[in-house]
């Protein structure tokens, strides 16, 4: 496993400090916990923008997302998504779909 190394402020260190013990873990298992579900969450927010704004696919979202075109489909109704998206371009992701 590769190691990094990154300065924080010092009320972030002590936040981090404190969500650590509210886990029983160490801070690094903390951190790698945090950053895991951060980039997550980022990468979800990057495909509904992407998504919302018609420049990428149903299928190019979840691929984006890093989630399953089923999962995907749940995080569009979570945030009320609506497609831009041509009938051309949804019927090549419903062709896409099927090959699943």
């Amino acid at each position: 496993m590769p190691s990094i190394s990154a300065r924080i402020p010092d009320d972030e260190e002590e936040s981090l400090a404190e969500v650590a013990d509210l886990l029983g873990e160490d801070k690094s298992a903390t951190i790698r916990k945090a950053l895991s579900e951060g980039l997550h969450d980022l990468r979800v927010r990057v495909a509904v923008e992407r998504y919302q704004s018609g420049d990428v696919s149903v299928n190019e979202a979840a691929r984006i997302a890093d989630v399953s075109l089923g999962e995907w489909l749940e995080i569009a109704r979570e945030h009320n998504l609506t497609t831009q998206l041509s009938p051309d371009d949804l019927e090549s992701d419903a062709d896409a779909a099927l090959d699943v």
